[in-house]
């Protein structure tokens, strides 16, 4: 930790700076030693989590130098947002100005002419605006007081977010001035901070590392089953409260922010897709808490400074715990409250190792490695926030955790673990600490796999001494002898495990080591999306039978077959979601107002006395509603029925195929609406087909049209049963 000495006048210069630009009265932290050293003109470097207060650290000084402090930043947003903060705090509009691809000519003659004239302080830049020549000779010709570069992580090859263009950054510094350069990030694990440094030449920097722990933070992991719904009873729940959702994909990020207006949740995208007006309009909305939600692409970079964020949630797990820090870091800035809830599935992990393909071999092996980090992190059953901390370098006893993340409040089974852990510190002896995680678990459990071929290591003595467990279970030993510090990895050789010498004593002289159970993540949905009724959830098979049987007996009593009055998809949901009143009924899959009030009163009566006899907790503190049958479009297609247009010209309309079409008027009909398509059926079945069609359905015990085709003996195509079904169940079931 670096000090810097202050003296009496000095502090009182800077507290009245502080008091009159930005409104504070003290210094946060290490700031006012790392302004200290700024002012005083010497390389430095600020390792600070987010909310730690990074910015001002180049602010103050900024305003208190001569000339233009030239600012590197990735990001737009984050530009946008720090120089309209900026000029909110001063009384001259032109303190600060950003200089990047959103400007037009006219704006960035206007930026020059106040850098030239003096007023303007700051000027931030991206880097690729920054290698430009013409920009390169103006900023040469200026008096520049020093370069900070925010994001800094983005210099190394080893940070989550490597831009290639930061390499430059030192050779075009170079070219413009010989002044102080300050790097700042929030991320940086010892390796990436010695790499920042060597690639900007500043070895001899003062370093200042705050502590990366943010107790105000509550860590959690879950599996990802049915996690819309998980989200929106989250967000729902949380109504009055700012937080972030983060997807892998921009076709994600659309789908959950429509999924949560769809039901009543004012919340906007946020991805590199969407025009910068856009982006920007997006951003001033959430900031000025006009919608309580950002959905935002991993990829792309936030960039909002909101104090008050109490939830950032990862519908996808990152691509490192770098980028899993950064992320959560958005929460809870000003002190308060801050969930960071993440949902985990194998199938995240394939998808962002596919990323990986094609790229070159280095890049690949730590991409990887950084894959690994993050999977280690959401399956083990340490202490979430101990493990954060261990990997950037920082001792954490979990004992002060005081249950702020699932693992410390929700601790699994531990047991004696010390013969496990002799076996594997034995085999990376034996194999003279040259190889992965992966290889020791495959060597221990007694895989042949073709790593172990290659080496022949299935004929050592060590091979399959640990076979009676899985690779599952070595995985998890690793994570915790390596947190325990018996073995580390050497991150230059893309991850070995090499003995410590603790790990080399504990062999000569084992003691006891508790292991702690790991969480199995095997059971979380392959599709995602909304899950469908009857998968991933506490299905109720009693309640099914008794609905089965009530569905039979009304059948009856109204002369119709049984799945006239609701169909199996319907039933199995009921049994998922228990509703009790007509009302909820209409949020069940396929049920619709009409239907609900036509054949719902005994099934909830039904499922009312189930409930309490049984005392079942009931999900329906919330319901969800689904993407697929909103309610404009269904009444968009409903309407152009009414006006007796061909499902064809329907289904260009919407720009969709005629089975979409034809698949969504099912769905309509199967939830309880009434559509008239004799028009259409009309034109293209003879009338004296569709009665028998029609008589056949009247008197089936399933609505199946695999099983209508082959009753007819293949007489009638799938498109005329599906036809008249429609017209069949409009008619008897709504």
């Amino acid at each position: 930790m670096a000090t810097t000495q202050i003296d009496t006048e000095q502090r009182m210069e800077l507290q009245q700076a502080l008091q009159h630009y930005f409104g504070f009265s003290a210094f946060k932290g290490e700031q006012e030693a790392i302004i200290t050293n700024i002012l005083e003109g010497n390389n430095t470097f600020v390792i600070m989590p987010t909310g730690g207060g990074k910015s001002m650290c180049y602010q103050l000084p900024a305003l208190l130098m001569e000339g233009t402090a030239i600012i590197v930043s990735p990001l737009i947003a984050l530009m946008k947002n720090q120089v309209d903060a900026i000029r909110y705090v001063s009384d001259n509009g032109s303190v600060a100005h950003f200089m990047n691809s959103s400007l037009s000519k006219q704006e960035i003659t206007q930026v020059k002419k106040d850098i030239v004239s003096g007023v303007t302080k700051m000027l931030y830049v991206a880097p690729e605006s920054l290698t430009k020549q013409e920009n390169i000779d103006f900023l040469s010709s200026v008096n520049v007081s020093f370069f900070a570069i925010d994001e800094a992580h983005c210099i190394s090859e080893w940070g989550h977010d490597f831009r290639p263009e930061y390499r430059r950054l030192r050779e075009i510094f170079e070219k413009i001035s010989n002044v102080p350069i300050i790097a700042l990030t929030a991320t940086a694990t010892p390796k990436v901070q010695l790499d920042i440094q060597k690639n900007l030449n500043m070895l001899d920097a003062t370093v200042y590392k705050a502590s990366f722990n943010r107790d105000n933070l509550f860590y959690e992991i879950r599996p990802k089953r049915e996690v819309e719904k998980q989200i929106i009873k989250y967000v729902k729940s949380h109504a009055n409260e700012s937080g972030i959702i983060y997807c892998l994909s921009r076709k994600k990020v659309e789908e959950i922010a429509e999924l949560l207006q769809v039901n009543g949740i004012q919340a906007l995208p946020y991805h590199a897709g969407l025009d910068a007006e856009t982006r920007g309009k997006h951003q001033d909305l959430f900031l000025m808490e006009e919608a309580s939600v950002i959905v935002a692409t991993i990829a792309f970079g936030m960039g909002i400074d909101k104090p008050d964020v109490r939830y950032v949630i990862h519908h996808d797990i990152p691509k490192s715990l770098e980028s899993y820090y950064q992320e959560t870091g958005r929460a809870g800035r000003d002190g308060g409250v801050g969930v960071c809830l993440a949902f985990y599935s194998y199938k995240d992990i394939e998808k962002l190792d596919k990323f990986l393909a094609g790229k070159p071999i280095t890049e690949q092996e730590i991409g990887r490695q950084l894959l690994n980090e993050i999977v280690s992190y959401a399956e083990t059953s340490v202490c979430r926030r101990k493990y954060i901390l261990h990997y950037f370098g920082e001792y954490f006893d979990e004992k002060k955790c005081n249950e702020q993340c699932d693992n410390c409040k929700n601790p699994r089974e531990r047991g004696e673990g010390s013969e496990s852990v002799l076996k594997l510190l034995k085999a990376v002896r034996e194999l003279e600490e040259q190889f992965k995680a992966r290889h020791y678990c495959a060597y221990l459990s007694g895989m042949i796999t073709s790593e172990i071929k290659s080496f022949k290591h299935q004929s050592l003595p060590g091979f399959g001494s640990g076979k009676d467990r899985d690779e599952h279970f070595w995985n998890a030993v690793i994570r915790q002898v390596v947190i325990g510090g018996l073995l580390a990895k050497d991150v230059e050789s893309f991850g070995i495990l090499k003995l410590t010498e603790a790990g080399k004593a504990f062999i000569e002289n084992p003691t006891s080591f508790l292991l702690l159970k790991e969480h199995d993540f095997s059971n979380t949905d392959d599709v995602e999306g909304f899950v469908q009724s009857g998968k991933g959830g506490a299905f109720d098979e009693l309640l099914y039978d008794q609905l089965v049987d009530l569905r039979k007996s009304v059948a009856k009593q109204m002369g119709v077959p049984p799945f006239v009055v609701f169909q199996e998809p319907s039933l199995k949901d009921m049994c998922l979601q228990y509703p009790i009143t007509i009302e909820e009924l209409t949020h069940v899959q396929g049920v619709g107002t009409g239907k609900a009030q036509r054949f719902g009163e005994p099934f909830v009566a039904l499922i009312s006395a189930y409930v309490e006899e049984h005392d079942i907790d009931r999900p329906q503190d919330f319901f969800m509603k689904s993407l697929v049958n909103k309610s404009g479009l269904k009444v968009q297609l409903i309407q152009n029925i009414d006006r007796k247009l061909s499902l064809e010209d329907i289904a260009r309309s919407q720009g969709k195929n005629y089975n979409e079409i034809l698949e969504e008027i099912e769905s309509i009909v199967a939830s309880g609406t009434r559509v008239n398509l004799s028009y259409y059926i009309d034109s293209k079945i003879d009338p004296t087909e569709q009665e028998e069609i029609f008589d056949y359905f009247n008197q089936a015990s399933s609505d199946d049209i695999i099983e209508a085709y082959h009753e007819f003996d293949g007489l009638y195509s799938e498109e005329e049963l599906r036809l008249v079904r429609i017209r069949y169940m409009s008619e008897v079931a709504n």
